[in-house]
């Protein structure tokens, strides 16, 4: 029963501590190697290019995969030591857990998106959004920066936390770690233009990973609408309707359940336009987005202990 303080001990050191410098950071050394290998891949040749970027998504793969297997294979024998290996092994497991997801970072970054649009400093807001999001930010006005925070909180709600811990609750710290690792693949070098054919195996495995966590994302968005006093019917009516508006399978569900939650338009000129009825949005709603995240993210917590209760039970008695 012991391995149920893991998850809540993760979420405690992430809230507490947020992520830990780069230079100790797995997923900052991955996403190093990754950028290496990158700039070794060849050009202008679309097959070339579609088998190199398969070898790294397998190499990438296997880079987190056996460190994490080795590493819960220790940790496993030193819980079965004396006294001391056992708190030992929680609190290593924890902080190992802790940095395949961001809580803490995620919150902050649409708070400081908000506080740079509240006091007029849009350059600033610009250049914090860019911790969120991939797109140009350069043209963005003042509506459309807090539109795109709104819609990162969402969408990472998903890839920065529900995700990582449904793989780790489904296949331990290896389930957490490969998705990390498919997941800074394809926010790399999974998405058109100069990266077209290297991304795509990684951009199509971490849609295929995402499939779930985005659609559970969105149901927790929903009742935390609830819970927060929005309107959850129209979070769940906007949802039904618009979540296949956006290219990605995966990111329309939680970002247009946000939509609604919220009343506003979230848009991305040329692509996609959600809620299209609903209010421009202000920065004012990034704080109401930020609420109802971090309620969503709780429950996502909450539940995922009590599965983990329930599933020691079940084992339990099925040993008896």
């Amino acid at each position: 029963m012991n391995s149920i303080l893991i998850l809540p001990l993760a979420v405690l050191l992430d809230l507490l501590f947020g992520d830990p410098p780069n230079a100790f950071h797995p997923v900052a050394w991955f996403g190093k190697i990754a950028q290496a290998l990158e700039r070794r891949a060849p050009r202008d040749n679309p097959r070339a290019e579609l088998l190199y970027g398969a070898r790294i998504t397998a190499g990438g793969i296997a880079l987190a995969l056996l460190p994490a297997l080795a590493l819960e294979r220790l940790l496993r024998r030193l819980g079965k030591g004396n006294h001391i290996g056992l708190p030992l092994r929680i609190v290593a497991t924890a902080g190992l857990l802790k940095t395949t997801f961001a809580w803490r970072g995620l919150i902050r970054a649409g708070k400081s998106v908000q506080r740079d649009l509240e006091t007029r400093a849009t350059a600033d807001a610009r250049a914090d959004l860019r911790a969120l999001v991939s797109r140009d930010t350069r043209d963005l006005d003042t509506s459309q920066l807090s539109a795109a925070a709104i819609e990162s909180l969402a969408e990472n709600a998903s890839d920065s936390f529900v995700a990582p811990l449904l793989y780790y609750h489904l296949f331990g710290l290896a389930g957490a770690f490969v998705y990390r690792a498919v997941n800074t693949l394809d926010s790399m070098i999974g998405y058109h233009g100069r990266y077209e054919f290297l991304g795509k195996v990684a951009a199509r495995l971490d849609d295929a990973l995402n499939f779930v966590p985005a659609r559970l994302t969105a149901l927790l968005l929903v009742l935390a609408t609830r819970l927060t006093r929005n309107d959850a019917r129209r979070a769940w009516g906007t949802m039904r309707r618009d979540h296949a508006r956006t290219e990605s399978p995966n990111a329309g569900y939680p970002m247009s359940a946000m939509a609604g939650a919220l009343d506003v338009r979230l848009e991305k000129m040329g692509h996609y336009r959600l809620n299209e009825n609903g209010n421009a949005p202000q920065s004012s709603d990034i704080q109401r987005a930020v609420k109802i995240v971090s309620v969503a993210l709780g429950f996502a917590v909450v539940i995922s202990t009590i599965v983990g209760v329930l599933d020691q039970i079940i084992n339990h008695k099925s040993k008896i």
